[in-house]
């Protein structure tokens, strides 16, 4: 079966963000640098565990600099609890290196972004969207498991979806204006209702609508 049809992918959008009218981002941050590093430090976690643990890591290497010149271990011993903390802090220490190197200001373009270590599409558009207010239409597991059971890509059906056709697709039927408001509405979506395990089904706005509760 084929996506469905845009007209039913925007009356559902409407109805999400009428049902969580205050989607936004929920990392805590005060500057570019801390966004960047939050949102490398929110992959397999969740933003409150990360904004448990942001304001030492903070405390300790509040740029660039100070973090690219960290010991080894130093950093792992603080984000430790949000796990693969020795991944995460390799990837904290050499972005933060390519940053110092890059003038010592995070980059606004998804091409320089993406080149940092560890920083990948969803990561980018993040930043670009929250830091740069440009638009992008980030695409986390969140996003990707809504969307798959929505129908509102032609990735619906496959066992592993490519979240980078999807933001394309996603990108096509929503003007970017709405795109990073549309990903923050997903994502409460999908962490208050549409659960990877048991669903909410019987509170979803959109039960009558959905393919997935109608196919049990």
């Amino acid at each position: 079966m084929e996506k469905a049809p845009k007209e039913k992918i925007l009356k559902e959008a409407a109805i999400l963000r009428e049902s969580f009218p205050n989607a936004r981002c929920t990392l805590d941050f005060k500057n570019r640098f801390e966004l960047l590093v939050c949102t490398v430090l929110s992959a397999q976690t969740t933003d409150r565990r990360v904004n448990l643990v942001s304001p030492a890591l903070f405390a300790s290497f509040p740029t660039p600099a100070s973090m690219a010149r960290a010991g080894e271990g130093e950093i792992e011993k603080i984000i430790r609890p949000l796990g693969m903390y020795r991944a995460k802090g390799e990837s904290l220490r050499e972005l933060s290196r390519q940053i110092e190197e890059g003038g010592g200001e995070v980059p606004g373009t998804m091409e320089a972004l993406t080149r940092l270590r560890g920083v990948g599409r969803k990561t980018a558009n993040v930043v670009l969207a929250e830091g740069f207010a440009v638009p992008g239409f980030p695409v986390d597991t969140h996003v990707t498991r809504v969307t798959s059971r929505l129908r509102w890509h032609s990735q619906w059906n496959r066992p592993h979806p490519d979240p980078v056709e999807i933001e394309k697709e996603l990108c096509a039927t929503f003007p970017p204006k709405e795109w990073i408001t549309m990903s923050h509405t997903l994502i409460a979506f999908g962490r208050k209702v549409c659960h990877a395990k048991s669903p909410d089904c019987a509170v979803c706005p959109l039960k009558d609508l959905c393919p997935f509760v109608k196919r049990g």
